[in-house]
């Protein structure tokens, strides 16, 4: 019976555009080669799956470049719920390319370390996996699905050095409040279905749109929902679990948790308040204000007190997400929603090369100081004139100082906000320029124990760099500079023409 009545359904397989998911399928194959090859390669050439992790990568980029060069169609899946744009396409390279850094980074770290290189490897990928999903991701589900995609990963690499104490505590705790804010995000979402319908957010923003006064259920979704990516890009008071996580992680991880993880959560939280919550702004629009005040602010300052470059960085990481939020925060004001969302896909480039970077030069040095103290790097220019010539230019950057990359950045942060126009916006430019001051002080201080104090203990041992470590800092040190001198070349990232219009806007 059941069978007669299925021969009646008129079957029709979905169609599948397999080019413009074939990063995706790239990434899925490779970790499946990974596991496969880490199985059967001896003890002695382990290194081969660390090779082929960066192949991975570099694979997947290659769909990424053809699909950007193919057509300006924007490429639609499984009924809006997966959208190929060129909003998508610009950070999903991102993500692959910051993958890859991170790949050089992990290399040397992970064969001296004694770690399980093939579960590392394949933990890596799959996260990148979750983040290049989230850039086309255009339902609450799809959402959720690549969040969690990427952060379980996540939370065992920060777990990873298993005989260390801190690295325990940085894994328990990264995952406890992760969970919790997964928890709080989920009711967030599972509100708007409720009050809508639907799933889509391009169907959510419709529902939403011409409501005027929003209830008590339509405000608390969109806070709660708020509430959950301020976790994963560590806004205060959402931060806690950032700085001693930073720390207990391996290095590696903690620059990738600095950069591409807090770069995917921003891309959700655009990506939710452009297409599904764009008539809520005022919501959403004064929560962030709070939220990047907040976050500038308290995260400077407590960067001031710390003596561990990895606590510094992660303090400062903090900050930085406060001025990526300053746009967001009067993007509902006017015409401004395209400045805001050009500002922070602009900054989002430019703090991954800068960070990487600074992360790079870190691990670098360390191989020689045996140590994460700021004190530690005294006197580096003497010994290892390169790095600490390239700890300067990072430094320089994020701190925002032309004609480095980091400028350009908040250069078009705080154009967003002024062209906006209003009390609000000038308030929050105040506060931002004011902690870019603030932020010198640290930065500033580290510069000082490089280029003016004695090395420590009268270590003068030129420090040995490892290829795949030379080969990021190269990377990431000419992205800054060109970056920097030649702001056309990322603006035109941010100048994609679809871009709000992609948002629904």
């Amino acid at each position: 019976m059941i069978s007669s009545i299925l021969a009646q359904v008129p079957w029709q397989s979905p169609t599948v555009d397999y080019h413009a998911i074939a990063p995706e399928i790239v990434l899925a194959a490779g970790i499946c080669l990974i596991i496969l090859v880490d199985l059967f390669v001896s003890e002695s050439k382990r290194w081969v799956t660390a090779s082929l992790t960066g192949f991975v990568m570099l694979g997947a980029l290659l769909p990424v470049v053809t699909l950007a060069v193919a057509d300006a169609d924007v490429r639609s899946l499984f009924g809006g719920r997966y959208v190929i744009d060129e909003f998508a396409l610009t950070l999903k390279a991102l993500f692959l390319i910051a993958g890859y850094v991170v790949v050089l980074l992990s290399q040397n770290h992970v064969e001296e370390g004694d770690y399980h290189r093939g579960e590392y490897y394949t933990l890596l990928l799959t996260s990148v996996t979750g983040m290049v999903m989230m850039a086309s991701s255009r339902d609450l589900v799809s959402i959720f699905v690549a969040l969690e995609f990427l952060s379980i990963p996540a939370y065992m690499l920060a777990a990873w050095r298993k005989r260390d104490r801190k690295s325990n505590e940085a894994g328990v705790k990264y995952y406890l409040l992760g969970v919790f804010a997964s928890a709080v995000m989920l009711y967030g979402m599972s509100l708007l279905y409720g009050v809508t319908g639907s799933t889509l957010l391009s169907d959510i923003g419709a529902q939403l749109t011409g409501k005027g006064e929003f209830g008590g259920v339509e405000v608390l979704a969109v806070v709660f929902v708020i509430v959950g990516f301020a976790f994963k890009v560590s806004a205060v008071p959402f931060h806690t679990w950032a700085p001693d996580t930073y720390e207990g992680a391996p290095t590696p991880i903690t620059a990738f948790l600095s950069v591409a993880s807090k770069a995917a959560g921003f891309v959700a939280l655009v990506t939710i308040l452009y297409v599904g919550v764009p008539e809520a702004k005022d919501v959403w629009q004064p929560f962030l204000w709070v939220l990047s005040a907040l976050t500038m602010t308290v995260g400077n300052l407590l960067a001031l007190r710390q003596s561990n470059i990895v606590r510094m960085l992660a303090y400062s990481s903090i900050s930085q997400g406060g001025f990526i939020l300053m746009p967001l925060a009067v993007a509902g004001v006017g015409d401004a929603a395209e400045p805001a969302l050009r500002a922070v896909v602009v900054y989002l480039i430019v703090y991954a090369a800068m960070n990487l970077g600074m992360f790079a030069v870190v691990i670098a040095a360390s191989r020689n100081t045996r140590s994460g103290e700021i004190s530690s790097f005294g006197g580096l220019f003497s010994y290892a004139p390169g790095l600490g010539v390239l700890m300067t230019i990072f430094l320089a950057s994020l701190a925002g100082i032309p004609p480095l990359g980091g400028w350009i950045a908040k250069f078009g942060a705080f154009r967003a906000v002024l062209e906006a126009g209003n009390g609000w916006a000038y308030a929050i430019a105040v506060i931002g320029a004011v902690n870019s001051v603030v932020a010198f002080g640290y930065y500033g201080s580290v510069m000082r124990e490089v280029w003016m104090k004695p090395t420590p203990h009268g270590e003068t041992t030129s420090v040995r760099t490892p290829g795949s470590l030379t080969a990021a800092l190269a990377i990431t040190g000419v992205a800054t500079l060109v970056l920097g001198v030649l702001p056309g070349t990322v603006m035109r990232f941010g100048d994609l023409s679809d871009l709000v219009g992609a948002f629904g806007r």
